[in-house]
């Protein structure tokens, strides 16, 4: 997808993207192979089924609305995944394997924006109500979609969100750059529009009773994500100025959607030397969001070896492509600083503080990756390779460990080997009579494409416990397969 420059877009949080000619779409529609077996759609590509060849085909030919209602049958956001979504699909196209694939997230972007734009996106409120109700906890990609389709089914849905504005991860756990919160709250209008409740800063287990809401529901969803975040326990973490990740970005988001930032409620990266640990999406977050800011410095640390750029010989067509990439934090950095910020194969040994109760540096060393006698990889610190990084502030964005406890200790929730909430997906029931779980909270940190696809599973599970049987699609039931267990 074509993007602003990164000298410019730097200087503020506006959206990175930007509207890709039409020509160049129905170019790129045309690639499109209409293969006979579309590992596109399939389990290797996409999670939720999407319709990919149809709607590639309908752009080509010029019929976008056409393209719309094909994109919506299999994806209840496609405004969210055609922007931050990782795009597997593109990864498993069938022409990749000889050229570059077909730009399926660009042209599932600009489907749906047109749709907004052309009025074609429109309430979708049920003719007849069920009289049942459903509580969702949690407003992310998971909690959205369930609410959407067991809204389309007849059920009164009302979610609960503990933050003061809907979106749950999408609103406060991506930056505005990468996702404007307009396109957000648009989306929650729409809904809102069809007839679903919302109730913000409303915190299930801890200042709403999730007992009451047993008993005021037919049934519950547990959709509040893996918000549990995985530490960094060296010498040192004691110290003020190191951040997990999403208390950054979170107050971030919140300041600028209040004030513009003016109310100064966020962890300033101006003039600092900043340094960030872990190298997935959300490390790249952090990365854009203090270059906004006005660091002095920027380093992303990375454990792991830098990944080749093609394909290994393990990793082969139609996986997903393990490969050296260069998003749009990377990219940004390179521009300011003149490098790339990334330092492979790092480890975090101490934090040192400036004598104030600060932090000021990180001490490190480098690791090296062999394969044991069993194949596996396993890692060993290279002797003499100490180095110590300036750091007024550190973020960490190691991952997630799974949902919090007080839900499952308040129900008394059976949980798996990793702590998320037990229920097998396909049924997504937990082990307490009438609670549901879908997306993060069940499978672990996952894609948002992953979330919507369990939310939609989730939906026609709890429509079929509360009515017997169910109209709503099953995964595969759109494209004749079935997708794999999560």
């Amino acid at each position: 997808m074509s993007s602003r420059s990164p000298d410019v877009r730097i200087n503020d949080f506006y959206e990175i993207i930007e509207r890709a000619d039409p020509q160049m779409l129905r170019e790129q529609g045309a690639r499109c192979m209409d293969c006979g077996v579309p590992f596109c759609q399939s389990e290797t590509g996409c999670p939720i089924d999407n319709l990919i060849p149809e709607w590639n085909d309908k752009v080509f030919h010029g019929d976008w609305e056409s393209a719309y209602h094909r994109l919506i049958k299999t994806n209840n956001f496609p405004e969210f995944t055609g922007r931050v979504c990782p795009a597997p699909c593109e990864g498993s196209c069938c022409l990749g394997v000889i050229d570059p694939p077909v730009t399926i997230k660009s042209i599932e972007c600009n489907i749906i924006d047109r749709a907004f734009e052309e009025g074609w996106a429109q309430p979708n409120a049920p003719t007849n109500r069920s009289g049942k109700t459903i509580a969702v906890i949690g407003s992310g990609p998971a909690g959205l979609a369930a609410a959407d389709q067991l809204n389309k089914a007849g059920h009164a849905v009302t979610v609960y969100e503990r933050d003061d504005r809907i979106g749950g991860l999408l609103m406060y756990g991506i930056p505005n750059m990468k996702l404007d919160k307009q396109i957000v709250q648009r989306r929650v209008d729409l809904l809102e529009q069809s007839g679903v409740r919302f109730i913000t800063n409303a915190h299930v287990g801890v200042n709403v009773d999730i007992h009451d809401i047993r008993k005021e529901h037919d049934a519950v969803l547990l959709a509040c994500g893996a918000t549990v975040p995985r530490d960094l326990p060296v010498p040192g973490r004691e110290f003020n100025g190191i951040h997990f990740a999403m208390e950054f970005l979170h107050k971030n988001t919140k300041s600028l959607l209040d004030s513009n930032l003016e109310d100064g409620n966020y962890i300033s990266a101006k003039d600092k030397h900043v340094i960030v640990i872990g190298g997935g999406d959300t490390g790249t977050d952090c990365l854009g969001t203090s270059m906004r800011h006005g660091c002095k410095s920027l380093v992303n640390f990375e454990l792991l070896p830098v990944p080749p750029v093609h394909r290994a010989d393990d990793n082969p067509w139609p996986q997903w492509p393990r490969i050296f990439r260069v998003d749009y934090g990377h990219e940004e950095a390179a521009t300011k600083y003149g490098k790339d910020p990334r330092e492979f194969c790092i480890l975090t040994k101490e934090f040192v503080g400036d004598g104030h109760g600060n932090v000021k540096a990180i001490k490190t060393i480098q690791v090296d990756w062999q394969k044991d006698d069993t194949g596996r990889f396993q890692m060993r610190e290279v002797p003499g390779s100490e180095r110590e990084f300036p750091a007024d502030l550190v973020t960490l964005a190691m991952g997630f460990l799974g949902p919090e406890e007080t839900l499952a200790d308040k129900l008394g929730l059976e949980r798996d080997a990793r702590s998320n909430f037990k229920a097998d997906y396909g049924r997504f029931a937990t082990s307490s009579e009438g609670v549901f779980a879908a997306g993060d909270c069940r499978r672990g940190q996952s894609l948002i494409v992953w979330a919507i696809a369990e939310g939609r599973g989730a939906a026609r599970c709890i429509d079929i416990y509360l009515t017997g049987s169910s109209d709503l699609p099953a995964p595969g039931m759109e494209t004749g397969h079935m997708s794999s267990a999560g």
